[in-house]
């Protein structure tokens, strides 16, 4: 599924924003590891032991890891759902992290915040990096094509600053819930957006035409919905339009088109092979990555990372599910792939892309599979065959 993982896996890189010298010296590397909630705590070790299992000549580096604590069950127990004490070993003892899942109450408990949203803001991670490839993604016709889409994700703002509050009026119960979007948060996300779009056509360019899912000039998408909430969006949109406008590469090098929200969830599932580079708001990057990943076959495949200037998160696209915690059924390839996203991001792209093919063999293989993918093997199984191909 990850064929030609060249072309896509340095587009997790922003230029020279995360140090690589440490890939280069040998340095230790620290991993803060937040299993979190649900089946958190069965994917980040499976990615961990994948992590031990990289041969020394790959992964020079002398990998080492830090357990921490998050979470609603850890809010439950202790009344915090991210400690202090986590953020401080982020700041202070990691170069970057994995984060499983959270089992974030679909109701207000008081007190209660997503530890992933607060992280992204802690640490600054200013954008959600969410790769969709298959070649044989299923559309909504029910038609297999191939598909190389990147969705941006802006990571920090829109309605998950959560501000909310609830009114008793002459009719009964309101809420009103604040959406931010500012010109800094948009402009970050929208230079993140066309830098990638750029090099993810350099790395292209590397490929024989025949390995090159995407065939045309880079090309950024900007999903918004400023028809409906002009001042909102319309500042999203204009903020964005005008980092292209800017930048005279851009122009030269870079197609932009717009797509209304609405319109870009049909498009996708009709014909997901039209994008390159997608880049929105918090929301509509969330509902989108998410939707995207019923044309690979499950979430369970999906990885992502939370990226700032200085530090990255790996983060499996799924969510806690309950439903099968605690019983080994869990895929572990989304967490394994956000695991090599992170190894990317942080310098160790050979290490990465060891870890992106012995998933694809596995996949490729299909003998070895999750209840997800219609397969009956284990969580434990399926990382057992992915470090028996490192």
């Amino acid at each position: 599924m990850y064929s030609a993982l060249r072309t896509i896996q340095n587009t997790a890189r922003r230029a020279a924003s995360m140090s690589t010298a440490a890939a280069a010296t040998g340095k230790p590397l620290t991993i803060g590891l937040i299993p979190a909630d649900g089946i958190g705590r069965e994917v980040i070790p499976a990615a961990r032991q994948v992590l031990e299992a990289l041969p020394s000549d790959i992964m020079p580096a002398k990998l080492g890891f830090v357990d921490l604590d998050a979470g609603f069950e850890h809010f439950q127990k202790h009344g915090v759902a991210l400690p202090e004490e986590t953020l401080a070993a982020l700041k202070g003892d990691c170069d970057g992290a994995l984060f499983g899942a959270v089992s974030s109450p679909s109701h207000k408990v008081a007190g209660y915040s997503s530890p992933i949203v607060g992280l992204r803001k802690q640490m600054d991670l200013y954008a959600n990096v969410r790769p969709v490839i298959s070649g044989s993604a299923a559309t909504a016709s029910g038609e297999k094509r191939a598909i190389d889409m990147l969705i941006i994700r802006e990571n920090t703002e829109c309605l998950y600053i959560k501000e909310e509050e609830q009114f008793e009026g002459s009719d009964g119960k309101y809420a009103i819930a604040k959406r931010r979007i500012s010109e800094f948060a948009s402009r970050r996300a929208g230079e993140m957006a066309f830098s990638m779009a750029l090099q993810r056509d350099a790395m292209r360019k590397q490929l024989p035409a025949s390995e090159r899912t995407w065939a045309g000039r880079p090309k950024v998408t900007i999903v918004h919905k400023s028809n409906v909430l002009s001042v909102t969006d319309g500042l999203w949109r204009e903020t964005v339009r005008k980092v292209y406008e800017a930048n005279s590469q851009y122009k030269a090098d870079v197609d932009i088109e717009e797509q209304l929200v609405d319109s870009m969830v049909y498009r996708m599932f009709r014909e997901p092979e039209a994008f390159d580079v997608v880049v929105a708001p918090n929301m509509y990057g969330d509902i989108i990555s998410d939707g995207a990943a019923a044309l690979v076959g499950s979430l369970g495949l999906v990885p992502s990372a939370n990226v700032g200037d200085s530090f990255v998160v790996g983060e499996p696209v799924h969510g806690s599910a309950p439903d099968i915690a605690g019983r080994n059924i869990a895929n572990p390839i989304a967490a394994i792939r956000s695991a090599a996203m992170l190894l990317e991001r942080t310098g160790y792209g050979s290490a990465a892309l060891a870890i992106y093919r012995a998933v694809d063999k596995v996949l490729a293989e299909g003998q070895i599979k999750t209840p997800d993918l219609g397969g009956k093997s284990t969580t434990s199984e399926v990382t057992e065959a992915v470090c028996k191909q490192l």
